[in-house]
């Protein structure tokens, strides 16, 4: 099967216009004087399969590819090679039946590489070609002189030529991009420990505040509970005691207003019947100072009250304070007084340095010390909050005993009148044989009268009281609400069933001790926390599979890596044993006896990375490792020669054709080029060259470059390479098949 169809040349080196070579037949040559051009061919193939070194194609620079201009031929900007495979095996692997592979070098040094047409990465060539076992500098590309490199080379040098021509490069390849990917996933798996190290203190730091934050939400919940019941219950019994007290007061002002109209009649009978005389007139002047005395006793009664509720108030909030002072949790502490402290426990304990039977005491007095610190700092009664309430509930306790005596006066002063007011009726009474139905109404509305003004002042006593609750009930449900939040203002749907009022007053205070404790633990911002918090954390957790993955990836990749050695060491195991074999046949084809092969040889070195440090050297510096090589082991036959140095120039071009031949029929590639490797050879052993040459025409392509008749006589085709003194080559070729039927 023929894989390689043509090459075209066009700029490149001494082949100033476009050239073109087509490979028809199993055996092409290409023939010429020295300095022809010839070579330049095998340096094409070099350069268009991805050469990168300018020195093994006879240059120091990209620009020395390029035509330089000769005789009458002006330079060329540019060199371009192309290459055309048949692709109907699928050598490639490509949906192509042609495989066209092109590569332009311009004077500015730029690369363009080409597939099919289509600009490619010079990454996309070599791995198109390494999965056909083709290569820019590989076994299958033996340029003049470097026959002998093998022979020549490190046994190092020596087993990586040996595993490119098994085409083990692919292997290599992706061992190599294994190892760069397993490095990188490393530096990945640091990177990413790095970040989780990092956001591990804020975390931490998120995760006690969110802790705080859910401790005051556990509170505000147990507030949102007790309170909805507190101010249901609250709003109920105002509601209860503003309905009876409207009920109880309703009848009274009625009842008042009827005997305000009989009261009015009465007197106006008195007045018309003339029945009043001096008494009666001291007692209207005794019911006026009676009905005074009344009014400054209700005055008396209604500022009480207002008083009274005052007080209640201010012990309500000195209650309130006195909670929030005495809640030990989260309380601040100066920080003078813990030094304080600290100064006289250290005291205590130096007073008991080196005395052992006092030190149990020193433990009790520290230990006394701290108990009695810290309920001095738990209840602070001293607070100028406190002090504040307690200064206004001793100006109201003033007022109030002040109120109580000027009360009682005003009572005593309305009892003393009444007494005088009943004496004065019974000294009338005693006068008149006979009162008057009218007299008589008068003093019994007056006494009613009186009583329902005791009873509707009464009411009106609750009234204030019942104003000065539900004023406390409407701040009680905004300060609730405003630390609880809006939700407590659902408290209308709470059910709840019948108790005593007493237990409504613990509820409060309940309620109050809640309240300072959210109040003191709150933390702002924390609808904001939570959400970082959560962010953070997923941040985190994202991390964490990141790092499980990376962390599998990178198994993975360890057991590829051993999987691809393994296979490495198995193929060029096998291969090795094959190569030998043909090794040793062919070696005995060219002697005509004796023995050749291959050996693999272990050797302790020393590297710093890739250096190798020289004998001589401190051998404590670097790394030992083991490096593998491939030896050349040879016997010829009639002769007592064992050894590659004490070959002659012909034997060792002998032996290195035959390694060379023997790798390529283990691992026969698309095509060989064999650039005047026969030049070292007499007529005999060319003879055997050419039928070797013969040989591997059945596996692979051959282009020989040569002088050598017997070569030539080989090919199916000869192009001949001349260059007139303008120094631009030229081809002529020679199909030997259609000169035979030219002939006939």
């Amino acid at each position: 099967m023929l894989h390689l169809k043509s090459i075209e040349l066009s700029g490149f080196k001494s082949f100033a216009k476009k050239s073109v070579l087509e490979f028809t037949t199993p055996v092409s040559a290409i023939v010429g004087p020295n300095g022809s051009g010839k070579s330049n061919v095998a340096e094409a193939f070099r350069f268009v399969l991805g050469e990168q070194s300018i020195k093994s194609m006879r240059g120091k620079k990209g620009e020395d590819l390029i035509f330089n201009g000769a005789g009458g031929e002006s330079r060329a900007n540019r060199a371009f090679v192309k290459v055309v495979f048949d692709n109907s095996n699928r050598l490639f692997s490509v949906d192509f039946p042609e495989v066209t592979i092109e590569r332009v070098v311009h004077r500015d040094g730029v690369n363009e590489y080409l597939i099919n047409g289509s600009q490619v990465r010079l990454r996309d060539v070599l791995e198109l070609l390494a999965r056909a076992h083709i290569g820019a500098s590989g076994h299958h590309i033996i340029s003049q002189g470097e026959a002998d490199k093998i022979l020549n080379a490190s046994t190092r040098e020596r087993k990586s030529m040996i595993e490119d021509a098994l085409g083990l490069k692919l292997y290599q390849y992706k061992r190599a991009e294994s190892e760069k990917k397993l490095e990188k996933t490393f530096e990945n798996i640091q990177q990413v420990e790095s970040l989780r190290k990092e956001i591990a203190p804020h975390i931490r730091f998120l995760k006690k505040q969110t802790e705080k934050i859910e401790k005051a939400e556990s509170v505000r919940l147990e507030l949102e509970t007790l309170g909805q019941e507190y101010l249901r219950r609250e709003e109920d019994y105002l509601n209860k005691e503003r309905d009876l007290i409207h009920t109880e007061k309703k009848p009274i002002l009625a009842r008042l207003k009827v005997l305000d109209e009989e009261l009015g009649n009465a007197r106006k009978i008195l007045e018309n019947f003339g029945k009043k005389n001096k008494k009666d007139f001291e007692v209207l002047d005794i019911e006026a100072e009676i009905a005074s005395a009344r009014a400054e006793k209700d005055r008396l009664m209604r500022e009480l009250g207002k008083v009274e509720g005052s007080v209640e108030a201010q012990e309500r909030m000195l209650r309130s304070e006195k909670d929030r002072i005495t809640n030990a949790e989260e309380k601040t502490v100066r920080l003078r007084d813990v030094e304080e402290l600290q100064s006289d426990i250290e005291d205590e304990i130096k007073s008991a340095e080196g005395d052992s039977n006092n030190l149990i005491k020193v433990l009790y007095r520290v230990l006394d010390k701290i108990s009695s610190f810290i309920k001095s700092k738990k209840v602070d009664t001293n607070s100028p909050g406190v002090k504040e309430v307690e200064r206004a509930l001793s100006e109201l306790g003033k007022e109030k005993e002040k109120l109580e005596k000027e009360l009682k006066r005003s009572d005593e002063r309305e009892k003393s009148l009444r007494e005088k007011y009943e004496n004065l009726k019974k000294e009338i009474e005693k006068d008149k044989d006979t009162s008057h139905d009218a007299e008589k109404k008068v003093f019994t509305i007056m006494s009613e009268e009186n009583e329902l003004r005791s009873r509707e002042e009464s009411l009106r006593i609750r009234e204030e009281q019942y104003k000065h609750l539900f004023e406390n009930f409407k701040r009680d449900l905004e300060e609730i609400s405003k630390i609880a939040g809006p939700s407590i203002l659902g408290f209308r749907s709470v059910s709840v069933t019948h108790e005593d009022r007493s237990k409504q007053e613990d509820r409060r205070h309940d309620v109050e001790r809640l309240k300072i404790r959210l109040e003191e633990s709150g933390v702002s911002g924390a609808g904001d926390i939570m959400k970082e918090f959560k962010e953070v954390s997923e941040r985190d957790e994202f991390l964490s599979r990141e790092l499980l993955d990376l962390e599998k990836s990178a198994e993975s990749l360890k057991t590829l890596i051993k999987e691809l050695e393994e296979r490495l060491n198995e193929e060029f195991k096998s291969g090795l044993e094959k190569i030998n074999k043909e090794f040793n046949t062919l070696f005995t084809m060219m002697f005509g006896g004796g023995e050749a092969h291959l050996t693999l040889t272990k050797e302790k070195k020393r590297r710093i990375g890739d250096l190798e440090i020289e004998e001589g050297i401190d051998q404590e510096v670097g790394e030992e490792v083991i490096e593998e090589g491939l030896d050349i082991a040879v016997n010829l036959p009639r002769k007592k020669i064992r050894g590659l140095a004490m070959l002659s120039g012909g034997e060792r071009a002998l032996t290195s054709i035959a390694l060379l031949f023997a790798i390529t029929e283990v691992n026969p590639p698309p095509f060989i080029i064999l650039d005047e490797t026969d030049a070292a050879l007499d007529e005999a052993n060319s003879k055997k060259y050419g039928d070797i040459a013969e040989r591997l025409s059945k596996r692979s392509q051959l282009i020989l470059i040569t002088h050598n008749r017997e070569t030539m006589s080989r090919a199916g085709v000869i192009y001949g390479v001349t260059m007139s003194g303008t120094g631009v080559s030229k081809l002529l070729s020679i199909a030997f098949d259609q000169a035979v039927e030219v002939a006939k």
